[in-house]
């Protein structure tokens, strides 16, 4: 079955006559990304061009998909939007909530029970609007996209910052938050800032212990946690070229931790050949004949620095493999280094847990890699010193390796085979011992590694490697090996030498699946009726925000001033509270429960201005709510950075915060922010972070001329009677201008409708 043929074909047939618009509109040779963005505005061409980083343009994706940890925020908030069915085809993907824990079966099993009233409502609502339901167990959101519905040259949005894995597949695919989502289901423009273009030139070839995970890890330690934001990455070169499709995906997925809006690879023979080995011979073939309109034009890459507001080379044949982290993921250290790194900073050298899977790494050639080193690690006499968990990326994926003997191959060598699900990346890891809260090293193949990420404890210091590398450290049971150049000692005392891993881009039989684990939508679902339990713990009906009352805001109090790296995981965590991502209620009392209060350096402990006592974030921001002032948050540099979780912005704008003032915000977050009726504003003086204080009541005025451009003014009432007057910068235009008038975007939508 291909999904969604007809609109791929027809989209196809005037693919080329826009890009052909699009070039003659700029007038000069246009990038992959300036295509595909052409190809989908909303609206007709422009009489002149976008500006990169300038211009806010409204789009029209093809698609929208939703794992189910935001498809329920998503789903609550298009119930209240009045329609009937989704605009454009739309997927639901149960991979969120199942704790990894025993084993594949036992787990599943669980989830299923545990979270049966979540899993029935999300089938639900799918079967009502026509959604496609992926059920639990049929694998990551971002691995079954892949398999099934990303195409050369579309454009996507999803509700996971990872949805970029698709540009693997030459897509343009965005992660946001679920109102952006709502946009676009409902039929309405989706709005972007135009992206800034960042150009990365692979040369080469990988070899030996080296693979595509090495790509991204150099790229992020090039660029930062928040060097891409704002812009796309676009790959290109005869390196690009020689990377199998599933490593182009794993490129793209990790580039959503350098902040970037995006990444995306140009159509090539790798892509047609797996378009073809995942049954969708007819797209690879269309593809095919409109080929030079689905990759830049040559010019472009013949002299890129002259196309791309900045530019990245990489020769594969001299990349070595690397290890990041711990505690963030561009921290990029090449494996020849690390052991001297590894001593130098007295990090942990035993390795407690390696993991291998995830959105990132879990494909067919990710597997099979790893099964090679295991397979030989068996034949020498040796097993996995360190515990070792495989999460393969989908059902079509872990029956294929099943059928061909590979997990067999890991299970006699001591491993864990996971569910097809997120697990231990997303803090879903039932971890024997964690809440002791040890200091310790773990090493995984996954995207994030922020403290307390995986398993909860704050001490587990997290790394992130290619699957290959993942193995042999965990066959080793310490960081400080290097496969390429140490050896292993077997039981009897022989020393070994790993040899370098072999694997297959496609499985050599063929992929086989019994069931994919997909439900299709009930083709009329008016009769259907939605109905949530007042009492449930993990569902609850949203009530609309209210409108901005013409006034400027003013004696609020600090909630927060938060000190340093401030993620969506500081401000709404995952893990345990995943069950109450479709309670807005309940989970709102996880927020910034994470953050660290500049005031004390302490974590959840923060001055109630009203009777002087110190307690929880949520107890402090309910303490204000109930005043009728509201509150203000204060955040340092890449405030949001990771998920592209709304809860983050939903659950301040329910507890009644006001504000959000900033050093500088990560892209998804500001966006969700301002979608929810929020003032997401950043210091126009930096420094002016440090001049306010825990006993802080803020002013901000200026909101009855609040125009794009025009600065706000923020008054800092403090405690010994002085005031301090600081601007403020806003990036909203008029559009979004009026999602905070009306209160929200939802809110704007409704009276539309």
């Amino acid at each position: 079955m291909i999904f969604d043929l007809d609109m791929i074909l027809n989209f196809y047939s005037t693919y080329s006559k826009k890009v052909d618009e699009a070039r003659k509109l700029i007038g000069r040779p246009i990038s992959l990304t300036e295509k595909i963005l052409y190809a989908h505005l909303f609206e007709k061409m422009p009489r002149t061009p976008f500006e990169n980083g300038e211009s806010y343009v409204d789009f029209k994706p093809d698609r929208v998909a939703m794992q189910d940890a935001t498809a329920q925020m998503a789903l609550l908030q298009f119930m209240m939007a009045g329609k009937s069915r989704t605009a454009v085809p739309s997927t639901v993907h149960c991979d969120h909530l199942i704790q990894a824990k025993v084993g594949a079966e036992s787990d599943l099993k669980s989830a299923s029970e545990k979270s049966k009233e979540v899993f029935d409502f999300l089938a639900l609502v799918s079967n009502k609007y026509g959604i496609g339901f992926w059920k639990p167990g049929a694998g990551i959101i971002h691995q079954v996209v892949l398999e099934n519905y990303a195409f050369p040259g579309g454009m996507m949005i999803g509700t996971d910052s990872h949805t970029v894995n698709a540009g693997g597949l030459g897509m343009i695919a965005i992660g946001v938050g679920g109102a952006d989502a709502v946009d676009v289901m409902a039929g309405m423009a989706w709005e972007l800032k135009f992206p800034k273009l960042i150009g990365v030139k692979l040369t080469g070839k990988l070899n030996g212990w080296t693979s595509a995970k090495d790509v991204i890890l150099k790229v992020a330690g090039i660029l930062t946690v928040k060097g891409g934001t704002g812009c796309i990455v676009e790959y290109f070169g005869s390196g690009a070229q020689s990377i199998s499709c599933t490593g182009k995906g794993t490129i793209c997925n990790m580039g959503a931790e350098i902040g970037a809006t995006t990444s995306v690879f140009g159509y090539d023979e790798k892509m047609g050949d797996y378009l073809r080995g995942t049954g969708r011979v007819e797209v690879a073939d269309a593809a095919d004949v409109i080929a030079p309109y689905l990759t830049g034009d040559p010019q472009v890459y013949a002299q890129p620095e002259k196309y791309f507001d900045q530019v990245i080379e990489i020769d594969l044949s001299s990349l070595e493999p690397y290890i990041n982290g711990p505690f963030t993921p561009d921290l990029a250290t090449p494996l020849s280094e690390f052991a001297k790194v590894l001593k130098e900073n007295g990090w942990p050298e035993e390795l407690s847990v390696g993991l291998i899977g995830s959105c990132t790494n879990s494909s067919y050639e990710d597997i099979s890699r790893a099964a090679s080193i295991t397979k030989q690690a068996l034949d020498k006499g040796l097993k996995f010193v360190s515990e070792f968990t495989v999460t393969p990326g989908s059902e079509l994926v872990r029956f294929t390796v099943e059928r061909d003997g590979l997990l067999d191959v890991f299970n006699k060598a001591g491993a864990l085979v996971l569910a097809n699900a997120c697990g231990p990346c997303i803090g879903q890891w039932a971890r024997h011992g964690a809440d002791k809260q040890e200091k310790n090293s773990i090493i995984t193949s996954f995207n994030r590694n922020f403290a307390k990420r995986n398993d909860g404890n704050p001490n587990t210091h997290g790394f992130v490697a290619s699957p290959e590398i993942v193995t042999a450290l965990s066959l080793a049971g310490k960081l400080s090996f290097n496969p390429m150049t140490d050896v292993l000692e077997t039981a009897d005392g022989q020393k070994v030498r790993l040899d370098e891993p072999k694997g297959f881009e496609m499985p050599p039989l063929g992929f086989d699946v019994l069931d994919k684990g997909y439900a299709e939508p009930a083709e009329d679902g008016s009769r259907i009726r939605l109905d949530v339990n007042p009492r449930s713990e993990r569902l609850q009906l949203l009530t609309p925000f209210e409108p901005w009352d013409g006034g400027d805001l003013m004696q609020m109090h600090l909630l927060i001033k938060a000190r340093g790296k401030c993620t969506t995981d500081h401000i709404s965590m995952a893990g345990p509270w995943l069950r109450y991502r479709g309670h807005l209620e309940n989970i709102s009392n996880n927020l910034l429960i994470g953050a660290i209060n500049d005031a004390n350096g302490k974590p959840n402990l923060v001055k109630n201005q009203l009777n002087g006592q110190y307690l929880p974030v949520p107890e402090a921001a309910r303490a204000y709510k109930k005043s009728g002032k509201g509150s203000v948050i204060i955040g340092d540099e890449n405030y949001g950075e990771g998920s592209s979780r709304e809860h983050a912005a939903m659950e301040p704008r329910y507890l009644g915060v006001r504000a959000v003032i900033v050093r500088s915000f990560a892209r998804i977050h500001e966006t969700n922010l301002k979608k929810q009726g929020m003032l997401a504003l950043t210091f126009a003086d930096k420094s002016d972070y440090d001049k306010v204080r825990e006993d802080d009541v803020i002013d901000i005025t200026g909101l009855k001329f609040l125009v794009p451009g025009k600065q706000l003014t923020v008054i800092l009432h403090h405690k010994d009677g002085t005031l301090e007057k600081l601007m403020v910068n806003h990036t909203y235009n008029q559009n979004q201008i009026e999602w905070f008038v009306a209160g929200s975007a939802l809110n704007l939508i409704r009276m539309q409708k």
